[in-house]
């Protein structure tokens, strides 16, 4: 039986959401006077709330006010790392740390699976020791460099769960075949957290705390 951890990041691993604060980090490596752009994206957000824009399109307008419209594999890979070793430091929640770490004693294979760019995504979860990283892609140009457009669907919500069993499938692995826990912060991953064999609600926000009570999951607060 293959034992299968799966974890959700941005509130449920790090304290605080990360998309916006690797953005600002990027602007500042980079290009600091994209920085002044930052009230446009400001106002992008406020779009979504007002659904004006959906999560998607918010995330590539963002990701080309502060990004740009296009950027080499090695010049992201080095905000990343830089990014992700800030992060590391200072914003990792010290409960998940220990969880994760019990987990990989347990035999537990760690897979992160997030909403968030697997091109820093995965640099936070290599530093945390995770085996594998679900998460939203990058479209790339035809020289191979990162575009502001994401390559298929942004990783939330369904969509999560649905890129975990394709992940599954490629990786070879059968859901009759796994014992599966997953932990996340936030509602939108009910469809992963009614799907797992073991299901945690980390620093639940009140949604996720009653459907939570309602389902008997296991509540944990690392905060």
């Amino acid at each position: 039986m293959q034992r299968l951890a799966i974890y959700d990041m941005d509130k449920t691993i790090t304290a605080a959401p990360t998309w916006t604060r690797f953005l600002v980090h990027a602007a500042r490596m980079r290009a600091p006077w994209r920085l002044a752009l930052m009230p446009v994206v400001g106002a992008a957000g406020l779009g979504y709330l007002v659904r004006l824009v959906d999560r998607a399109g918010l995330k590539q307008l963002s990701h080309r006010l502060l990004l740009g419209r296009a950027l080499g594999e090695a010049d992201l890979a080095a905000v990343a790392e830089s990014f992700a070793a800030a992060e590391i430091e200072t914003g990792v929640l010290h409960g998940a740390r220990e969880r994760i770490a019990a987990d990989r004693a347990a035999g537990y294979r760690l897979v992160m699976a997030t909403a968030s760019h697997g091109y820093y995504a995965g640099a936070i979860a290599r530093l945390l020791g995770f085996d594998d990283v679900v998460a939203t892609q990058a479209k790339r140009d035809g020289q191979g460099r990162i575009l502001s457009l994401i390559e298929g669907d942004n990783c939330y919500g369904p969509v999560k769960l649905r890129m975990i069993e394709d992940w599954m499938a490629k990786a070879g692995l059968a859901r009759a075949d796994c014992h599966i826990r997953a932990y996340s912060d936030h509602v939108s991953d009910a469809p992963l957290l009614e799907w797992a064999d073991e299901a945690f609600a980390v620093n639940a926000h009140g949604p996720l705390a009653a459907l939570a009570g309602a389902r008997g999951w296991t509540a944990l607060d690392w905060r």
